[in-house]
């Protein structure tokens, strides 16, 4: 007798014409197929005369496999086919784990097949164009919390992410969970592609957003894509670029610089000990711990709640028209293209000819003599100190008076006299949306890349830093 002989193959999405010449040819020598019944019509117009088929039913895959090697030790060539690709939550992982449990020495084949996240991308136009994964949100052998871990680490790395077995009758609430997480880490802007019935004849494509997706649009017969963070539509067409046509501008150090800052960005996520913190403080913490490399931050940073959102707003919105520094070094870290594009000034009084008068006149120091002539040109600005606690202990003292109503605060004054009590003097604004650096730590580029988190809040949801470098 011949030695046993099982191929496993893959028959595509679901049209006879996407099934590969080697499976047709496998199943043409073979003696039996088994499968689920559904998926026989794409074969039987190659099978040899009399050739049976044997199906198990649905949810029967253990049952399927033990009938193949039952045939196969009749000396039978036997073909299982799967549908899509044997490999990709099909058939061909069973077999080979049934052979080892069975110390069987049936000759294994796998033949690959056109996945349905293969068929669906060709579909929906290029949305697989970089590194992806696929997921399943099937929890009969896998637990949902390894599903959810999953899941997370999709979103956070930016794959585009293929789903399989998105809902069934009584697996209904898994796909919203999943969108949930995907939000936190992704743009809602974020093209979701979504094809039904992939390759068959009640065929449905369908392109949205990550934000405008709705879960109830799913079944069982549904495979979904969500882009990247550089996925795009075009011409109603979900294409996510492998990087063979950027702009010759993103080649240039601009282009390199953003990409490293980019980096550098989800590696500090990743080393974060505390990464699940509303959106904003995250987006000022990565930039506080981008700028120090120092993730003490995590623990001194303060960020009052909805600070950066809101202060990002007020920009947006035209509310907020300036700026006001305690040290040039802090105005010049201030990224001048996000400036331009929010139409902000920075003003910075330390040089003008009136600060060193009033500093000798009122025998104070010069930055404090630039607060005040701030205060009296631009009471509402945002105030950002990163060298002077003394300008900040003054704008406390001119807010008390009512003189002050700045847009915001940030206080990271760095140094060993008064730093700590200055950051200290302006907790008691609950009302002035505050970022500060606890303690003695702080700086200039620490003042100015808080700044900057604040005028880029809209790349956030991407985790992309850096438009303005």
């Amino acid at each position: 007798m011949s030695k046993p002989r099982i191929i496993v193959a893959g028959i595509g999405p679901g049209s006879a014409s996407e099934v590969t010449p080697a499976v047709l040819e496998a199943v043409r020598q073979s003696d039996v197929i088994i499968g689920y019944k559904y998926y026989f019509q794409f074969i039987e117009p190659y099978l040899r005369p009399g050739t049976p088929c044997i199906d198990t039913g649905m949810k029967k895959e253990r049952e399927r496999a033990e009938e193949a090697f039952a045939q196969a030790e009749q000396g039978k060539t036997v073909c299982v086919i799967s549908s899509g690709d044997a490999g990709i939550y099909g058939m061909a992982p069973l077999i080979w784990e049934m052979k080892r449990e069975k110390g069987c020495d049936a000759e294994i084949e796998v033949l690959p097949g056109i996945s349905a996240f293969q068929k669906a991308a060709s579909l929906l136009g290029a949305p697989i164009g970089h590194d992806l994964c696929l997921i399943s949100l099937s929890d009969l052998m896998t637990p949902w919390d390894t599903i959810e871990r999953r899941i997370r680490a999709a979103a956070v790395a930016d794959f585009v992410t293929a789903v399989y077995n998105p809902k069934s009758h009584g697996r209904y609430w898994q796909l919203y969970r999943l969108q949930e997480i995907f939000l936190q880490h992704r743009s809602p802007d974020t093209p979701v592609g979504f094809v039904r019935q992939a390759g068959r004849e009640d065929e449905q494509v369908t392109v949205t957003t990550l934000g405008e997706f709705d879960p109830e649009q799913v079944d069982m017969f549904t495979v979904i894509l969500i882009g990247n963070s550089m996925s795009y539509v075009y011409d109603g067409k979900f294409v996510t670029p492998r990087g063979y046509y950027r702009e010759k501008d993103d080649k240039d150090a601009k282009g390199i610089g953003q990409e490293i800052m980019i980096e550098s960005f989800r590696t500090i996520e990743k080393e974060m000990h505390n990464p699940d913190i509303p959106l904003g403080k995250k987006w000022a913490m990565l930039h506080a711990i981008h700028t120090t490399a120092d993730f003490e931050m995590e623990r001194i940073l303060k960020v009052d709640d909805g600070a950066v959102e809101n202060l990002y707003a007020g920009f947006a919105e035209g509310r907020i028209k300036t700026i006001v520094t305690d040290v040039t070094m802090v105005a010049s870290g201030i990224r001048k293209g996000a400036l331009q594009r929010l139409g902000v000034e920075v003003k910075c009084y330390l040089s003008d000819p009136r600060t060193a008068e009033m500093a000798a006149e009122k025998g104070i120091t010069r930055t404090q003599a630039g607060i005040r002539l701030a205060v009296e040109e631009h009471p509402d600005a945002l105030f950002a100190f990163g060298n002077a606690p003394t300008a900040l202990m003054e704008l406390c003292d001119l807010i008390r008076k009512g003189a002050a109503s700045p847009a915001g605060i940030i206080a990271a004054p760095v140094g060993f006299v008064h730093v700590r009590e200055s950051k200290h003097m302006v907790k008691p604004f609950k009302h002035i949306p505050k970022i500060i650096v606890e303690g003695r730590k702080g700086g200039s580029n620490l003042a100015a890349t808080l700044v900057n988190s604040i005028l880029c809040f809209n790349d956030a949801a991407q985790l992309k830093p850096g438009r303005d470098v």
